[in-house]
């Protein structure tokens, strides 16, 4: 499996980012889907997923601000995170967790949120 983030980039404080994640490979395998995020200094954390099942979940972080989507027909995965704070910067990365435990990760795409 392979996965390839889209978006990102420089950001007003207050403004919105809307990140994607499209999946290719063996993706029959894949599970769920999930964007996680990795400030400076600080341990890589999760945003939001969307699980096997369907079901959407954002981190209270993010919760209230956050939509997280996945389109099984495009093999996508879309992030939009609205009301961006300073401590929305970092590194985000798309996540894949496959059959037989197996974890996938995108390379990360720099958020950088500026007052």
């Amino acid at each position: 499996v392979q996965l390839q983030a889209s978006g990102g980039g420089l950001v007003q404080v207050g403004g919105s980012l809307s990140l994607s994640c499209a999946a290719s490979g063996s993706i029959f395998s894949i599970n769920g889907m999930g964007w996680y995020r990795q400030a400076l200094g600080k341990q890589r954390e999760l945003v939001a997923l969307v699980s096997a099942s369907g079901t959407s979940h954002c981190e209270d972080s993010v919760k209230g601000r956050c939509t997280i989507s996945r389109d099984n027909t495009k093999n996508t995965l879309d992030l939009q995170i609205f009301n961006l704070k300073p401590e929305d910067t970092g590194l985000y990365y798309c996540h894949a967790w496959a059959m037989g435990g197996i974890d996938y990760w995108g390379e990360g795409t720099l958020v950088t949120v500026s007052s």
